[in-house]
């Protein structure tokens, strides 16, 4: 069984906007396009922390760039 996701991130890769949905553990679960209806229904009213460069996101951000960690959005979902 898959667990929940609990993060959205919404990050620059190679030029686009995808969004990237993590478990409460920061394990990567899927990505999608972030400019789908989906990120604006999971992000309404919850405001974003900005960067993913600590130590909790380890590999789960390799191979973005430390200017794509530092810009990206991090939304805490609902459990």
């Amino acid at each position: 069984m898959q667990s929940p996701a609990r993060f959205l991130v919404v990050i620059e890769s190679a030029g686009a906007m995808v969004a990237r949905l993590f478990d409460a553990r920061h394990g990567h679960l899927i990505d999608f396009d972030a400019s789908s209806e989906e990120v604006a229904v999971m992000t309404a009213g919850v405001m974003p922390a900005h960067g993913v460069e600590g130590r909790e996101w380890g590999l789960s951000m390799e191979g973005h760039s430390p200017a794509e960690r530092a810009a990206a959005m991090v939304y805490a979902l609902d459990p």
